[in-house]
């Protein structure tokens, strides 16, 4: 083999890693929707989540509007993982990508349920599938934890 072989042979094996490794599978198949709420733990709402546990937002909650409303209004989870603070659209990725529909998953403590597909979601790892037949994750809002406030927003 040429050193000028060598250099093409080199330069495309390059470029297919390259471009192979940009290709990324995008996980996040619910639309975005404009996300943005401050919740506080002493409110009696939400005493429920001083503990490793879970609970929802809707727009209808404290009046904050689609801000927390998620898409198609299907509302919010929150969940408390003991160390830090989730939130997940409470939209069935599955049933969203499959069928076209906007099914709201059911909560049950650390687990989400589709009532339609089955899929189950463990909100202890990311909302991703436990069982059934999903395989998209929840959709995953950004969360931050201040003293007794948690915030909940995405960038769109």
């Amino acid at each position: 083999m040429t050193s000028f072989s060598k250099i093409r042979f080199f330069l495309i094996t390059l470029i297919l890693i390259i471009a192979l490794g940009s290709c990324k599978k995008k996980n996040d198949v619910i639309p975005d929707v404009y996300v943005n709420f401050t919740l506080d733990l002493n409110d009696p709402e939400f005493v429920s989540l001083n503990a490793i546990g879970s609970d929802t937002v809707n727009e209808r909650t404290n009046n904050w509007g689609r801000g927390a409303a998620g898409f198609d209004g299907n509302g919010i989870i929150i969940y408390n993982g003991g160390v830090e603070f989730y939130a997940y659209d409470r939209t069935c990725p599955y049933d969203y990508v499959v069928n076209g529909l906007s099914i709201k998953v059911k909560i049950d403590f650390t687990i989400a349920k589709c009532p339609k597909c089955g899929t189950t979601y463990a909100l202890s790892a990311n909302g991703t599938p436990a069982s059934g037949v999903g395989r998209y994750p929840l959709k995953n809002y950004k969360t931050s934890f201040s003293g007794r406030y948690v915030t909940v927003w995405n960038n769109y």
